[in-house]
């Protein structure tokens, strides 16, 4: 039995060809597609937020509208850090995701109180309580004006920064494939299965000796670390930070991009991330006025269809090919 089980783990855990396919053309469009960078950039960002928030909604079942809290939250460290003249991006980095992971594990035990609307105002709530901080610090965090001044030294002491976010695409999209890999590992061991289950029966996880807390306390602490990550990412290639960082539009995109791309699989953030970047930067050009418009008429179609039906074409042709 616990050899089926431990072989049932390795071939869960088993990379297929289309996610190698993924990060090959992931890591490709660095050298194909030079003049995309900042873009890029920004999708990489976005997808690792999007990864973060599918870790507690995805796959353990916590709805949050208030997870814009870690992300703003890494965002402020890193820039009050490269601020105050710790320039390294590396420990910056580092700095953001462990005060985002104590955020998150101290709001944790808040958010586990009661049901899932409860949770839901409980992290809203979380969210506009910084904002709120942050905007009345304004001698830290720079207020409605921002944080200006910031100072980040190249990447390792070798890689600067430049303006066309070749550095940064490059320094964003390494950090989001170490830790989707750490996320991959996590989510097909024993711990993720166990998370996955309390997610399906709360009551039948805790019968069979599961801490249904402790999974929930640990899923969402790891959470608000990817997020503060992704917050600092931004912090330190754009280097500069201001109170959207923190808003409730920042966890409102998020939810959508998770959404777009499908929620309880790892690629669905990353997926849902290059979708909804490359619409807002299409619409924005084709119409400035009305893109979000085009926008939101596109997540009614999928609420209304059914994105499986909008985006199951692709898997029903290659199904049809395999056979």
């Amino acid at each position: 039995m616990r050899a089926a089980a431990q072989a049932a783990l390795a071939d869960l855990g088993r990379w297929r060809w289309p996610e190698v396919a993924f990060w090959v053309a992931a890591w490709g469009s660095w050298l194909l597609l030079p003049e995309q960078h900042l873009l890029l950039n920004e999708v990489a960002i976005l997808g690792l937020f999007a990864l973060s928030l599918d870790l507690v909604l995805g796959f353990a079942g916590i709805i949050s509208l208030g997870h814009a809290a870690f992300f703003g939250c890494g965002a402020y460290v890193a820039g009050i850090l490269a601020r105050l003249g710790w320039g390294d991006p590396v420990l910056g980095l580092l700095a953001a995701g462990l005060v985002a992971m104590g955020l998150g594990f101290v709001t944790s035990f808040l958010v586990l109180r009661g049901s899932d609307l409860t949770r839901l105002m409980v992290t809203l709530s979380v969210s506009l309580v910084l904002f709120e901080v942050a905007n009345r610090m304004a001698w830290l965090t720079g207020g409605a004006d921002g944080l200006q001044g910031m100072v980040v030294g190249p990447v390792l002491g070798w890689f600067a920064f430049d303006i066309f976010g070749s550095v940064a695409y490059a320094y964003s999209l390494v950090v989001l494939f170490g830790l989707f890999l750490v996320a991959r590992r996590v989510m097909h061991s024993p711990f993720g299965l166990s998370v996955r289950a309390v997610k399906g029966n709360a009551l039948r996880t805790a019968a069979i000796g599961i801490p249904v807390n402790g999974r929930l306390v640990a899923i969402y602490t790891m959470a608000a670390g990817y997020a503060g990550v992704a917050g600092g990412l931004l912090a330190q290639t754009t280097q500069f930070v201001s109170l959207d960082v923190i808003a409730f539009h920042r966890s409102a995109d998020v939810m959508l991009t998770l959404v777009l791309g499908g929620v309880g699989y790892l690629y669905g953030g990353l997926i849902g991330a290059l979708v909804f970047k490359w619409a807002q930067s299409w619409l924005s050009d084709l119409t400035p006025e009305y893109w979000q418009f085009w926008i939101g008429l596109v997540f009614v179609a999928l609420v209304v269809i059914g994105r499986e039906r909008v985006f199951g074409w692709p898997a029903a042709v290659l199904r049809r090919i395999a056979r």
